[in-house]
């Protein structure tokens, strides 16, 4: 194995859908290497904190409690190894799990659909683009969480001013209004000006049950990706 290989630890407790997983990952084993395949929450952080592989690809829910434990696991690791990247594997396209997962910063973090293990550039140009530091949101679930909105999402994000896009660029890194203002040299103020304007500009919705700063992580993310979405 190469220094320039990129290793994953998979979590997935369907057997079929796991050997699938590796026998797409074994076409490219120039590049990438899977480090174990893991059924349960528990095997598989075991694992990953002995094998501190590159990326982990997971399933959203597996044992023992069949719920969120990818996302459980995503949020865990950007606490205790902020350097590994996730992709997190649902069959759900409603935005609420994708949500979750970029609420502390979209650095190093993928969702994708279940369906697209089944096609090899998508699953491995998302992997790679984590492995990297970037981040990845399956078109299905950005189209699912703009649905009922006007189609003038993207001229709302070409209103942005430049400043304006650092400043989103900075939040979805999941950065805090404090280190954004040190980060750009402005003033606490300023930048709390300038999340108002993108908020008003991007037309956000008022249910505070949504986080309006992940909620424009997601867009963010969304125009970036096009048109090369996985």
């Amino acid at each position: 194995m190469t220094l320039d290989v990129t290793t994953i630890a998979v979590g997935e407790d369907d057997f079929l859908v796991r050997e699938g997983i590796r026998q797409v990952l074994a076409v490219d084993e120039d590049e990438f290497w899977v480090t174990g395949l893991y059924g349960d929450f528990d095997t598989l952080l075991a694992a990953v904190e002995r094998d501190r592989p590159n990326v982990v690809l997971t399933d959203i829910r597996m044992p023992p409690t069949h719920t969120d434990e990818g996302i459980k696991l995503a949020e865990y690791l950007r606490e205790t190894l902020p350097e590994i990247g996730v992709v997190v594997l649902s069959q759900f396209s409603g935005p609420a799990y994708a949500l979750r997962l970029l609420e502390r910063g979209s650095e190093r973090r993928g969702y994708l659909l279940k369906e697209r293990v089944a096609h090899r550039i998508q699953l491995t140009g998302a992997i790679r683009e984590v492995a990297r530091g970037g981040s990845v949101i399956d078109p299905k679930v950005v189209e699912a969480l703009v649905t009922t909105r006007s189609r003038s999402d993207a001229s709302s994000m070409r209103s942005l001013t430049p400043r304006e896009r650092e400043v989103l660029a900075q939040m979805a890194q999941g950065k805090s209004n404090g280190a954004i203002a040190g980060e750009l040299f402005l003033t606490r103020g300023g930048v709390e000006k300038h999340v108002n304007a993108i908020f008003s500009k991007l037309d956000l919705p008022s249910d505070t049950s949504v986080s309006k700063r992940v909620f424009a992580t997601l867009l963010y993310l969304a125009e970036r990706q096009s048109p090369r979405a996985v």
